[in-house]
């Protein structure tokens, strides 16, 4: 029982965006550490503050409307 109640949790989480920063870490980790040629700031990840205002600003920045 209760780990279908985790399994719904993150299932929640995953839906409202909750998760985000973990998941750009995750991603951040897989993909683009340990790369030759890039400069040392690209090694690091952003912090949780910068990573969600990049986030919010992607979503709400600019014209925002079908027509």
């Amino acid at each position: 029982m209760l780990e279908k109640l985790k399994a719904f949790w993150r299932y929640v989480r995953r839906l409202t965006g909750d998760d985000a920063y973990e998941q750009y870490l995750k991603h951040f980790a897989d993909n683009h550490t340990n790369q030759e040629g890039l400069a040392e700031e690209a090694l690091i990840p952003l912090s949780r503050e910068a990573f969600f205002k990049e986030w919010q600003d992607k979503k709400w920045k600019g014209i925002k409307r079908c027509c």
